[in-house]
């Protein structure tokens, strides 16, 4: 199969990430199942029981601290496999080997083999036993399921000795939990994503706490004694959790990132650099190395985590991608990152004239999210629509601003991204700052003629 016809093959297939739940239907009106991902591995010979894994949830900072992770064990020697979503660009980002992200050979060589099991899966009655080994869920593959089944095959076909698997969305029933995670990583838990996984912090943590095997460690990075129970119940092995066990001592600004000191329960590490913007990382920072100590079961050398740390990028968070304007991404996507994005800009970037480009999904509300940004002071605010089926309506994020007291004549519509990063551009002066934030599919956007 060549690339093009894989990738064809593939958007063929259901995209929730891009849909998104039709309007109106209730969360559990479609039974939520692991069916057709537990069929498909055991037809592609269930590859991901040939390694250990550490399986991340959360509602924010996965993908950062996924690579954070890799980076670490990649110092101590290992061969990583890392499986993050959505992309910012390329769905080739997803999968990587050693933080090098599949090339479309391999990647359409291994979704060729899901292409060529996809039949057989589909073979029998829904829901019933069907010929060969595995039963026919009911229902096609979905793009998400047709991913994680090539990369965890892929990482089976290149011998990783970990791979570092970040849940698509909740846990339970995410189609990545059928790795068996020797860690179990749990970042935070905040309100998002309510169409799925419930309105209320107790039900998203439920959700999350899925991913936590018998016997596994938890990392446990949500502090709410609150929640505790919920993650504990699931019988972990062991638990470390962060602000007892692990965490931050002490975290302040230093030239293109934080100067961090960070403890583990075998060991601390003062003076570290995270090359990385904002506060939040510091608490990303000592989530990854707790996890990546727990699946090594000892401490890190104090060459290897500076050396790990130093290495990491993390693409569409709080990326600088030009000076004079200065020019932001950040692909906040939530009340709560949104709120952490504001703070950043107050504390590690100078007071200027500040120009947003926002563009929402519809599953946000405009009014919550611009008020987390601060949006109501910027100087001016491009409203725009992510490239997705689930963009929220332009005009609706500008009448959101205008309810929170933004002049009209400070927000404009511009419904492409690339065209609404370059009319931000051309209303900058040199010393302005232009933040482009809302949805990672709007940065991955911006990032496509920014960059590029």
């Amino acid at each position: 199969m060549r690339s093009d016809e894989a990738l064809a093959w593939l958007d063929s297939h259901v995209n929730l990430e891009s849909i998104g739940r039709p309007r109106g239907e209730d969360r559990r009106a479609t039974a939520p199942t692991l069916d057709r991902i537990q069929a498909l591995m055991e037809l592609l010979g269930s590859p991901q029981l040939s390694y250990p894994a550490i399986h991340l949830t959360g509602t924010n900072g996965k993908t950062s601290i996924v690579r954070m992770t890799t980076a670490m064990l990649m110092g101590a020697g290992l061969s990583v496999g890392s499986y993050t979503s959505p992309n910012l660009e390329r769905v080739n980002e997803r999968m990587a080997w050693n933080d090098e992200p599949i090339d479309d050979a391999a990647l359409a060589e291994v979704l060729g083999l899901v292409a060529d099991v996809e039949d057989h899966l589909a073979s029998g009655p829904a829901g019933g036993p069907a010929s060969g080994p595995a039963s026919a869920p009911e229902g096609r593959l979905s793009y998400f399921e047709i991913l994680t089944g090539a990369a965890l095959s892929w990482f089976a076909d290149v011998a990783i000795e970990v791979a570092v698997v970040e849940v698509g969305l909740g846990g339970t029933w995410d189609a990545t939990n059928v790795v068996d995670g020797k860690v179990a990583v749990i970042t935070n838990v905040s309100i998002d994503h309510v169409e799925y996984l419930g309105p209320t912090r107790e039900g998203i943590a439920k959700e999350k706490a899925g991913i936590i095997k018998p016997g596994a460690t938890l990392v446990l990075g949500e502090t709410d004694p609150d929640l505790a129970s919920i993650f504990l119940d699931r019988g972990p092995a062991e638990v470390v959790t962060r602000d007892v066990d692990f965490g931050v001592d002490k975290s302040r600004l230093a030239h293109g990132g934080r100067l961090v000191d960070l403890y583990t329960p075998g060991a601390r590490y003062d003076e570290v650099l995270v090359p990385l913007h904002g506060a939040h990382q510091a608490q990303n920072a000592a989530v990854a190395l707790a996890a990546a100590e727990a699946f090594l079961g000892k401490p890190l050398a104090r060459d290897v985590v500076d050396e790990a740390f130093a290495a990491v990028r993390s693409p569409g968070r709080l990326e600088v991608v030009g000076h004079a304007p200065l020019v932001l991404l950040d692909g906040a996507h939530n009340v709560v990152g949104a709120s952490a994005l504001r703070v950043a800009l107050a504390e590690e970037f100078v007071d200027a004239p500040r120009i947003f480009v926002v563009g929402l999904l519809r599953e946000k509300e405009p009014h919550e999210m611009l008020e987390a940004l601060g949006a109501a002071t910027a100087d001016h605010i491009v409203c725009c629509r992510p490239p997705s089926p689930r963009a929220l309506d332009p005009e609706l994020v500008a009448a959101a601003a205008r309810d929170l007291g933004v002049e009209p004549e400070r927000i404009e519509i511009v419904d492409l991204v690339g065209q609404a990063v370059a009319r931000a551009l051309a209303v900058a002066e040199p010393e302005d700052q232009i933040v482009v934030t809302g949805s990672l599919y709007t940065v991955g956007a911006a990032r496509a003629v920014l960059v590029h």
